[in-house]
């Protein structure tokens, strides 16, 4: 797969998964503070308005926001290497509850 516009740098990859984990920790912005409420890892595409929820490759629902089970017209390669893996500027990652997305910052303030 090429680079192509739509990936970069400021795209949603591992790394930005782990600072935004960070960033939320202690609150219910982060899957293991939130999960008995019934909130589900997942991502949504602003462009589209489509919901994905967390999936292994296998597509089994992940416990936590994985990258390798989004459908592959959202993964690109944001480096000079296969390595380095980037996802469409587009999506973002936050939560599911009740057929509902939630941004990371959304879920931690229901959860209060």
């Amino acid at each position: 797969m090429t680079t192509s516009h739509r990936f970069s740098q400021g795209g949603l990859a591992d790394q930005k998964l782990v600072q935004e984990n960070v960033v939320f920790s202690g609150t219910g912005g982060i899957s293991e503070n939130n999960r008995s409420q019934g909130f589900r890892p997942a991502f949504y595409d602003l462009k589209t308005k489509r919901l994905y929820l967390s999936r292994f490759t296998d597509g089994r629902p992940a416990p936590m926001h994985l990258i390798d089970g989004l459908p592959q017209e959202f993964v690109g390669f944001g480096g000079s290497s296969r390595i380095d893996v980037a996802i469409k500027q587009s999506v973002i990652s936050g939560f599911e509850r009740y057929g509902k997305f939630y941004t990371r910052e959304e879920a931690a303030a229901a959860v209060e």
